[in-house]
């Protein structure tokens, strides 16, 4: 499962703020129950939680690649399922890879094409790369908001986390709720991009979020197109399992062993 966490300050140097990103980091224990890491800058401090899956030994986090300009670094929770594909693709571009693991590909892919990685990515994620190149954060959630990610603007950055109480972990961020948030408590909808507590945000799916020292800006990258269906039911029935077999081929990737599980819901009972 994972868990990431930061901050990103303009005017605060990081550095001596190291016991609060444990903080942070540790709330989300249970997400990541296999190791915990941290990479800390005078402007950026990553955390991360471990649920190691692919690339035991070599898949830790925080992860950084240094380029001529400058240290990338990056969070990451999730699956890339086309990882294999976009690592050849790296090679071919020149890239070396140090491991195995899908979050050097996510991390060499955007030091190679920018923002515009969310295009190539096939899978379930939610991810932030700092990049010390231009001093920004990169805060990218998958297309169906399958992983978690909210962030909480502070007055010179951003706080943000796989859970609010990672957040809420950091003394900037005030435990309190709003009427936004006491209507998303009694309610039976979800709004998207509402968290319950006042100031915090959910990311939204397929939306990508950047932190400068210009402040905040979201937009989506993603959006499900609809279109009308012309197929036959062959056709159809063909299309669908097709779709299962590479669907269930992919995300059964894994160095360590797996299970499935198969749930009809509950009964209820009279």
């Amino acid at each position: 499962m994972c868990g990431i966490t930061g901050w990103v300050s303009y005017r605060r140097d990081l550095t001596s703020h190291r016991q609060i990103l444990d903080t942070m980091t540790e709330t989300m224990a249970c997400r990541g129950p296999d190791a915990a890491g941290a990479w800390v800058t005078g402007r950026a401090a990553l955390g991360h939680r471990r649920l190691a899956v692919i690339d035991l030994p070599g898949g830790a986090q925080p992860m950084a690649v240094d380029t001529a300009d400058g240290p990338v670094s990056m969070v990451y929770s999730g699956e890339a399922y086309n990882f294999t594909e976009l690592r050849d693709e790296l090679r071919r571009r020149g890239h070396g890879f140090t491991t195995d693991s899908d979050t050097e590909v996510v991390l060499r892919g955007y030091v190679e094409w920018g923002e515009s990685l969310t295009e190539k990515l096939n899978g379930m994620y939610a991810f932030a790369i700092w990049d010390s190149r231009t001093e920004k954060l990169v805060m990218i959630r998958d297309r169906m908001g399958i992983k978690p990610f909210y962030y909480y603007e502070t007055d010179d950055g951003v706080l943000f986390g796989s859970e609010p109480k990672a957040i809420l972990a950091n003394p900037l961020a005030a435990p309190e709720v709003g009427l936004d948030g006491l209507r998303e408590i009694f309610s039976f909808a979800k709004t998207p991009g509402h968290a319950i507590w006042k100031g915090m945000k959910e990311l939204r799916p397929g939306h990508i979020a950047v932190v400068d020292r210009n402040g905040l800006r979201e937009q989506a990258y993603w959006r499900l197109e609809v279109s009308e269906h012309t197929d036959d039911q062959e056709a159809t029935v063909a299309h669908v399992r097709e779709l299962l077999e590479d669907i269930i081929a992919r995300q059964l990737v894994a160095d360590v062993p797996r299970c499935t599980l198969l749930s009809g819901g509950s009964t209820p009972r009279r």
